[in-house]
């Protein structure tokens, strides 16, 4: 028996939507998956457990819905598998008892698991310092659970009918297997047309319209510059309207003159900060010159160190990550960033993933290029950033066969995406003895790992001419994300774990893959320190290795991370 006959069969059975007709939830409850509901509970049971961050209810409602769906999608297919091999299936009235038998089942399975979830939850929230919670609302996240499955058992409802509208059709015509396969063929075209076509296309677009707005809107808590070197600023080459949303909170809160000589007690410089809104010029090219020349009319090449900051999705650079350089240098910094879209990273990585890279790689080839021609002797030290989705651009930006006659000084990329393929590369070739949390390469010269604890002096290694350190926390889910999670278990679940990841998380096929995905989705959600926030005294720490500043004992170093920490 073939899948379209199968598919046949099923949609014979299920029911049409008659809802006035007595008895409908009856027949509605006769005709689902005694395989289904036994595995889509399983899998309701184990999205319970803990995984990376910690999860509100209506989020593990959510994801309990989904883990629910799954198991049932797979139980419908092992069915399938079961009915196509010819083995004995259950008559009517059996099938009907087993549903009721499996029904108790489940709801007593699904209640157990869900007076757990509390301690589950308070396993991660001891590790990151939150206070644990009394309840996990186990009748609310239950009734989401099942509002989503309902929702996806509606459309899968749906497809069955879809299917049978047509292939009942076709039969009149055309072979009764050729009309199902043409009936699946037409009824997954259809929904593929909406979802890709209607929802996913007007969905974007509403988006980008929503946060274009968002962009333009003007902030009552930053002021106008009043200092020239400052973009936005009355002898900037941009408008300060066309720095965009986060470019003005970027450049509006950068140290001040009196705030750094403040801190140091004598007089400091005020650090440069040059940004480029996606308003400010028609294409990619013109941005990147742009930020060229706003570079070279506020004498940013004649600083020690100029970092080349490349935004999240929203054009968001972090200002701890920036902070943190700035003072270790003492003011003595310039940095540059251009906009690239205004939609959040995971929306620009699903809409326009190239232009975020064709943006990183038009500016580094811009500001490299003209660094490059300067005089070795007189030129900035230039280091390389981004955070998230700017880590990932930022990693890609430059061509290694470029820049390896006269390369760039090192790079900071905290929260390196699970996509970056070189971060991808250097994990995988790991010495052996190095989780995959903090990867040990090579001989540490050019690569570094470190998270919340300090793991960059190692003994005998030496760093080369380019210094490259990743910040990243074992608990960030943005890193540690792995599709094949769906089927095997990822190598940093391995002992011994990070000190941020519960020991009570354990892997399941489909349901841990499901967790981290909605982890992403909460990992900006995790307190400082944790997941995908990112603390200024590990910046801290992290520049310091890459940049190597002069003149800081250790108790100047704790001073400057409780200043920066003070500061959030």
């Amino acid at each position: 028996m073939s899948f379209p006959d199968s598919l046949a069969r099923m949609a014979a059975r299920t029911p049409l939507p008659r809802w006035l007709a007595p008895g409908w939830a009856r027949r509605l409850a006769a005709s689902l998956s005694v395989p289904g509901l036994l595995l889509g509970t399983l899998f309701f049971a184990a999205s319970l457990s803990p995984s990376l961050i910690p999860r509100t209810w209506e989020m593990q409602g959510i994801l309990s819905g989904i883990s629910l769906s799954a198991g049932y999608l797979l139980g419908v297919f092992l069915h399938w598998l079961w009915a196509y091999l010819e083995l004995p299936e259950a008559g009517e009235r059996v099938h009907r008892i087993m549903v009721s038998v499996a029904a108790v089942l489940c709801a007593i399975i699904a209640v157990a698991f869900l007076m757990q979830a509390a301690q589950w939850q308070n396993s991660i929230r001891e590790l990151m310092e939150l206070d644990p919670v009394d309840s996990a609302h186990p009748f609310r996240t239950g009734m989401i659970g099942l509002a989503v499955f309902a929702a996806a058992l509606a459309v899968g409802r749906l497809f069955l009918l879809s299917f049978r509208f047509v292939a009942v059709r076709l039969r009149r015509f055309i072979p009764r297997r050729l009309a199902n396969v043409t009936g699946v063929i037409v009824a997954l075209s259809l929904f593929w047309a909406v979802i890709d076509g209607v929802l996913l296309e007007y969905g974007l677009r509403t988006a980008d319209r929503t946060f274009q707005q968002f962009d333009v809107r003007m902030e009552a808590d930053v002021e106008h510059p009043g200092d020239p070197l400052l973009s936005g600023s009355e002898a900037s080459l941009i408008g300060w309207e066309d720095l965009g949303q986060h470019g003005r909170r970027y450049v509006g809160f950068t140290p001040t003159r009196g705030e750094m000589s403040e801190f140091f007690g004598q007089p400091t410089p005020a650090p440069l900060r040059v940004y480029v809104g996606l308003n400010a010029a028609e294409t990619i090219e013109e941005r990147a010159r742009l930020a060229l020349d706003e570079l070279r009319r506020t004498d940013a090449f004649d600083r020690s160190v100029l970092v080349l900051a490349t935004p999240t999705g929203r054009g968001w650079v972090d200002r701890d990550a920036m902070q943190a350089v700035e003072y270790l240098h003492r003011g003595d910094v310039a940095s540059v960033a251009v906009q690239y879209s205004y939609l959040p990273s995971w929306l620009s990585l699903m809409s326009e993933s190239s232009y975020g890279l064709e943006t990183a790689q038009a500016v580094f080839a811009e500001i490299y290029g003209y660094w490059r021609e300067l005089p070795a002797e007189e030129r900035p030290e230039l280091y390389l950033h981004g955070l998230s989705l700017g880590a990932l651009n930022s990693e890609r930006a430059a061509d290694l066969y470029d820049i390896v006659g006269d390369p760039f000084s090192g790079a900071l990329w905290s929260g390196p995406p699970f996509r970056s393929e070189a971060w991808r590369e250097i994990t995988a070739q790991r010495e052996p003895d190095s989780p995959a949390w903090l990867p040990r390469f090579r001989d540490s010269s050019i690569v570094r790992f470190t998270n919340q604890d300090p793991h960059l002096e190692i003994p005998g290694a030496e760093w080369g001419a380019m210094r490259i350190v990743y910040l990243q926390y074992a608990s960030d889910p943005v890193t540690f994300f792995e599709p094949e999670a769906f089927y095997r278990q990822p190598e940093w679940m391995e002992e011994p774990r990070g000190p941020d990841v519960t020991d009570k998380l354990q892997w399941y096929p489909v349901v841990t893959m499901l967790q981290l995905a909605i982890d992403v989705a909460a990992a900006d959600d995790a307190p400082v320190g944790y997941g995908h926030v990112y603390a200024p005294e590990h910046y801290v720490y992290a520049w310091r290795h890459v940049t190597d500043p002069e003149g800081w004992s250790e108790d100047e170093l704790q001073r400057l991370k409780d200043h920066l920490r003070g500061d959030r």
